[in-house]
């Protein structure tokens, strides 16, 4: 959003105030208050918006207020307003914080001042010293091996990202269950609610009730017969019995296999094949609202193996199945021992697979991606080091075990002595906003498209978010509007952006709790993780610099992939690849920015940019300046289309309004807006040839826009350029 509209902060009035839905009382009060700040910290610095921010906004003030204080304090800042900063004595209390005023000073030497000044010298010395920094954060977690590692790294020229904790045995489920300084067997593991129940009690689960559960899973798995580290599939919402199924597959020596609940059943027969999967758990249905939607039958028409079915809440399992799948009840009265009685985990080698996930297949095929058994680390150590969980936290994300972030929320709050919270139905209304509430949920992950929304909806309206410490978002680009409107929900606590991949296990950059935080943007690389910028010759360009180009990782990324089912691991990730002192980086394929001020911008795919008239551009870079250009857009999508008779590509704009039924959007007064806006904005010579408007845009089921498929369809009918 554009702040030349915005006065600054010492000549907004009291009449300013008043205008934007302020009644007359409480604009003067607020006025006054405001008046205060600025004489003590001048009308437009990152400390004025601090004391605003925290002082005088609340959620049931109109955003346009929010906006009117952040956009007019920040009207002449530039890039990269920090919407956030941390606090001293707050930074001291948090994990790396803690750490750092133990260790610091054995860690960097004279260099170490205090958590918050030292914390980017720690992020180099975490890639720069990994045996130190991954035994440390190991321990800070409680991970303890049945047969230690012989090191934490072990570089091997055959395989480019090192081997890690070589020699290594542990179980990762085990370590979610197991008892330690940071918990307790009466602590809370789960917290759940029902969509529809909004009024009822949440419903509650112990850790020893979590063992007690998961025990029995795997001893009735046992009973199937299948060989040790066999693929078990699991097709299901992310519930309860989804996350005691997880854990017992990995818990007993098995592989989980990620499908998630929404695909179709060819979808389904490919993943169950790429991963040889010898039995499947999935529902009879899913229940959404009054809606019963099919998935039992989607596996049957998958043609799957042996299945075992678990009813819905809201049936008795009234389907018939085939010959040999197993009704959940059946399969749980196989057990003949005592649900209390402890299953010995499978300790497992580090290399072994625990769970093999999928990448998104918009280009065909999907990436079969094992997660071997460091992976669930790195997963944790982001949670423990980035969103800053530890014991008595309340985690909620939703997402599904079909993808990443799901068994990323397993990991990350059970091994760090947190509470997973899990509502059963949509996150988009007013239901999941009670159940942060009534949670008490701490860190709240969330994805743009679910913000957009709950803004666009109100539905967090009259719910108090005051318990959450900190947000986590990723899968997609954020906008600064969206996103202040989510900080200020919760009393303008921080937004963590976290990008990273299902072959990473995690993100490898991100934000910290420890650093000024600025909207829809990183502020840091993950720990553990390096990044390059490759510049046009081909070349990284040396760190640091400010720059935009494809990003390029370190390749020594603890828990990260060194394999894949379906295609060749080492042509993926890194043939082609340039070096940095003398190793070969890895492939990503992402477009980001480092900024003058240090920070990160993702600029969508490498395989998203454009060639307008000889200059490359990020469809993300058009698509943020085009959303801002009127209020009655909720998205778009830049697409360069080939002309018919060759030539350069043509821009295509495609829009989503809010209101797809409105029918007095004027497409030429808005091809207007937008070449005004580029051309002032990015690039004079940018020129957008046509406007198309979609009631929707096609995603992939993680939320990625699916550009290519837009500039297929638009390729193919010329759409009359």
């Amino acid at each position: 959003m554009a702040t030349a509209q915005y006065k600054g902060l010492d000549s907004i009035g009291i009449a300013d105030i008043e205008a934007v839905g302020v009644n007359s009382d409480l604009a003067a009060e607020f006025h006054e208050k405001l008046n205060k700040i600025v004489d003590h910290y001048e009308p437009a610095t990152p400390q004025t918006w601090h004391r605003v921010s925290k002082d005088l906004l609340t959620p049931d003030l109109p955003f346009s207020l929010h906006q009117m204080m952040y956009y007019g304090c920040y009207k002449d800042f530039g890039l990269d307003p920090p919407a956030w900063l941390p606090d001293p004595g707050s930074a001291k209390s948090t994990n790396v914080g803690q750490l750092l005023e133990r260790c610091g000073e054995e860690f960097l030497g004279s260099k170490y001042k205090d958590p918050i000044s030292s914390f980017s010298d720690f992020q180099e010395f975490s890639v720069s010293n990994p045996e130190v920094y991954w035994k440390t954060v190991l321990e800070e977690m409680n991970v303890s091996f049945s047969v230690p590692p012989q090191r934490i790294l072990s570089e091997d020229p055959s395989h480019p990202g090192g081997k890690w904790l070589p020699g290594a045995r542990l179980n990762p489920a085990k370590h979610c269950l197991s008892l330690n300084g940071k918990r307790t067997s009466n602590d809370i593991a789960l917290i759940w609610r029902n969509e529809g129940e909004d009024e009822a009690p949440l419903e509650k689960m112990t850790l020893e009730e979590l063992c007690s559960e998961v025990w029995a899973v795997a001893r009735a798995i046992e009973t199937l017969g299948l060989e040790k580290g066999s693929s078990i599939a699991i097709d299901m919402p992310m519930d309860v019995n989804s996350v005691v199924i997880y854990l017992a597959i990995v818990l007993a020596g098995y592989v989980v296999v990620s499908i998630a609940d929404s695909f179709a059943p060819n979808e389904i027969s490919t993943r169950l094949i790429l991963s040889k999967a010898k039995a499947i758990f999935t529902q009879d249905f899913i229940a959404r609202g009054e809606k019963r939607i099919p998935l039992y039958s989607r596996v049957v028409d998958a043609e799957s193996p042996m299945a075992i079915v678990i009813p819905n809440r809201a049936s008795s399992l009234s389907i018939k199945l085939r010959d040999g799948d197993i009704a959940w009840h059946d399969f749980l009265g196989r057990i003949k021992e005592s649900k209390e009685l402890k299953f010995d985990a499978v300790e497992l080698p580090t290399e072994a697979f625990t769970n093999i996930l999928f990448s998104s297949g918009t280009t065909g095929e999907p990436k079969a991606i094992p997660w071997s058994v460091i992976t669930p680390l790195k997963a944790a150590a982001d949670g423990w080091c980035h969103m800053d969980i530890q014991k008595g936290d309340v985690v909620a994300w939703p997402t599904n075990l079909g993808w990443m972030m799901g068994p990323w929320l397993v990991y990350a709050s059970l091994l760090n002595g947190a509470s997973m919270a899990l509502y059963n139905g949509s996150p988009l209304g007013s239901g999941f906003a009670k159940f942060v509430q009534d949670a008490n949920v701490t860190m709240l992950g969330v994805i743009p498209s679910i913000v957009r929304t709950w803004k666009t909806t109100n539905c967090t309206s009259g719910f108090d978010w005051s318990t959450i410490r900190c947000f986590g978002s990723t899968g997609e680009a954020s906008s600064v509007d969206e996103y202040l409107w989510l900080m200020g929900r919760a009393q303008y606590k921080p937004v963590i952006e976290y990008c990273g991949g299902t072959e990473i296990g995690g993100g490898f950059v991100t934000g910290s709790l420890l650093q000024p935080q600025s909207l829809a943007a990183f502020s840091t690389a993950a720990m553990g993780c390096s990044l390059f910028i490759i510049g046009k010759d081909g070349s990284p360009i040396p760190p640091g610099v400010p720059s935009i180009g494809e990003l390029a990782l370190g390749p020594f990324i603890f828990g990260s992939s060194s394999t894949l089912l379906n295609a060749d691991h080492y042509k993926v990730y890194f043939k082609g690849m340039p070096t940095w002192n003398g190793k070969v980086l890895r492939r990503h394929g992402d477009v980001i920015e480092r900024t003058c001020r240090g920070y990160y911008r993702a600029q969508g795919r490498a395989d998203d940019t454009m060639n307008l008239g000889g200059i490359k551009v990020s469809s993300l870079e058009i698509e943020r300046i085009c959303n801002a250009v009127d209020d009655d857009i909720l998205e778009t999508a830049a697409i360069g289309v080939p002309p018919a008779g060759g030539g350069p590509e043509k821009l295509v704009i495609v829009v989503v309004f809010k209101d797809a039924n409105e029918p007095n959007h004027s497409l030429n007064k808005l091809m207007i807006a937008f070449n005004s806006a580029l051309q002032k904005k990015l690039n004079p010579l940018f020129k957008v040839s046509n406007i198309v408007t979609l009631p929707s845009l096609p995603r992939t089921a993680t939320n990625k826009v699916m550009r290519r498929v837009l500039r297929q369809q638009f390729s193919e009918a010329n759409n009359g350029l």
